[in-house]
């Protein structure tokens, strides 16, 4: 171990050598307190255990969500980083079974030398030979010259490793890489977590960890008896003591959370069963196809999601959607953006590839799951509004948009909303096609009712071709914008959010603005340090971020 850590050092990877040190550190220390090193992850993973299917339990959230929404604005954005809290709990799995594992080799290294110890005479013999007699309990589960055995032939062994395999299969399958180019495979073996929590309920059964009964415990006491083993049995303060295996724990931590969550599926098969009918089908250049669908009895709010599943191509996936209409609309709507497998048959599916289009009874089927509630459900209680989408990231805030030109049409002065800036990053100008419409009819309503101010908005192409900056420069004095048909110009790059966020702090001091975006994580980061930052230096700027 030693030559190891010098051969990392001279090649200077200090965090391998750093690792490598407390392995070292482990392995020296381990053999003396391997039962307790295994045990007391044991007890951690019983605990994380608990609480991995909580975050996924999207019907129980929206419940919660709805119940403390009137409380506490803060608890409730909380519930709105589910996903967040789900792999790291994740995390705190994978680092307390890697531990509980290697502990346990240790351990049964410890028990096997026990069992073969040449001084017959010393403490650990002496227990671990206590059983060899017919109908007589044991401590050590090393009955024979092998631990192989007990990992291939007992109920903890086998659950062990099955539990083991499936871990790995989850947490390797839900790499980010992975997720995004091969969702089918993140999906599939994700649902390897019923094999996981099978094989944990039973991993205690075998009971192989065993200690001294209780009622025994008044007869032979260990802190008398432990130095007098030679003479166990042959004197009456001493008699031979009793053992049995440990009762098993776990069940009794994760039977109320997959009691909840087979509630959860419950309600979100039925759910599935109700029918869907789609109302219209929209081909969008950009290679985004939009479906507006009713539902009897659906209702939503705005920036609410949805999970759909197409049983013509999979019976088993489902996948979340932004609902793109708003709640005034007589149907809901959805934009998906065709990047994989599942996408591209569904586009396929729905006349995408046909020059004709598709009749309504060639359609395919779809299952709806949903809404459930997310972070932009609190636009409306905020006076000023910063809404951030990147690419198809917008389309949450398109229910937003669609729900301000609605309530403004409808002369709803029950809005608490004064002033919304919207901001919209996009890498390619045919993106801009479908929501283009959207804010022609919101700028052409605010400005006939003299209401201009209200919507502030910006629009940022982050890519462009050669070919396109010359149409651009050639259009560039035109009254509406070559790109979007807007009055309001399209810019080039990308943000100065420290620019934005002052202008803002500026406007309105003393406000509290909620900031929404649906984007990557690194512009996600961005935005949080400037809401950070800058609410030291006028408004109050609270971050919200979609998470699916």
């Amino acid at each position: 171990m030693n030559r190891f850590i010098q051969t990392y050092t001279e090649k200077k990877r200090p965090f391998l050598t750093l690792i490598l040190l407390l392995l070292s550190f482990f392995i020296s220390r381990a053999p003396k307190h391997a039962l307790s090193w295994a045990r007391a992850p044991a007890a951690c993973l019983n605990f994380n255990c608990m609480l991995i299917l909580l975050p996924v339990c999207r019907n129980l959230l929206s419940f919660l969500r709805g119940s403390i929404q009137c409380c506490s604005r803060t608890a409730a954005r909380q519930l709105d980083r589910n996903i967040t809290f789900h792999k790291l709990v994740a995390y705190m799995i994978a680092f307390h079974t890697a531990v509980h594992i290697i502990a346990h080799l240790f351990n049964f290294e410890r028990f096997m030398d026990a069992q073969l110890e040449a001084n017959t005479s010393s403490l650990t013999h002496v227990l671990s030979v206590i059983g060899n007699k017919e109908n007589e309990s044991f401590l050590n589960p090393i009955r024979s010259n092998g631990t192989t055995i007990v990992m291939f032939t007992t109920v903890a062994g086998l659950t062990g490793v099955v539990i083991t395999l499936a871990l790995i299969l989850i947490i390797t399958s839900s790499m980010e890489v992975i997720r995004r180019s091969y969702f089918e495979v993140f999906w599939f073996t994700h649902h390897l977590f019923i094999v996981f929590f099978i094989g944990l309920v039973l991993h205690g059964i075998g009971r192989i960890v065993r200690g001294q009964t209780f009622a025994n415990l008044k007869l032979h006491k260990p802190l008398t008896c432990h130095s007098r083993y030679e003479e166990w049995g042959r004197i009456t303060e001493c008699p031979e003591p009793e053992f049995a295996g440990n009762p098993p724990m776990t069940w009794k931590w994760v039977v109320g959370p997959m009691v909840l969550y087979l509630c959860e599926r419950i309600v979100r098969f039925y759910r599935s069963q109700q029918k869907v009918v789609i109302t219209k089908v929209v081909m969008h250049p950009s290679k985004t196809l939009e479906l507006q669908m009713k539902k009897k009895g659906f209702k939503m709010e705005v920036g609410q999601y949805i999970f759909m599943q197409c049983p013509s191509i999979s019976q088993l996936e489902w996948h979340p959607f932004t609902l793109t209409s708003a709640p005034e609309e007589g149907h809901f709507s959805v934009h998906i953006r065709i990047v994989g497998d599942w996408t591209q048959a569904l586009y396929s599916a729905c006349g995408g590839d046909k020059t004709e289009g598709q009749e309504a009874w060639e359609l395919p089927r779809m299952a709806v799951d949903g809404p459930f509630g997310t972070a932009s459900e609190d636009v409306f209680r905020y006076e000023v509004v910063m809404l951030v989408g990147a690419g198809i990231g917008v389309t949450p805030f398109a229910s937003i948009l669609k729900s301000v030109w609605y309530k403004h049409v409808q002369q709803n002065t029950n809005v608490f909303t004064k002033k919304i800036y919207f901001y919209w990053l996009c890498p390619e100008t045919e993106a801009f096609e479908w929501f283009a419409d959207l804010l022609q009819s919101l700028e052409r309503q605010m400005t006939e009712k003299n209401m201009s101010d209200f919507l502030s908005y910006n629009i940022y192409l982050t890519r462009w071709k050669d070919t396109e900056a010359a149409h651009f420069r050639v259009h560039h004095e035109a009254e509406n914008d070559p790109i979007t048909g807007l009055k309001q110009k399209t810019l080039y790059g990308k943000p100065n959010w420290d620019s934005e966020f002052n202008t803002i702090a500026t406007s309105h001091p003393g406000c509290k603005v909620g900031v929404f975006l649906c984007g990557p994580p690194l512009l996600a980061k961005a935005l949080e340090k400037q809401c950070l930052t800058q609410s030291q230096a006028g408004a109050e700027f609270i971050f919200n971020k979609e998470n699916f």
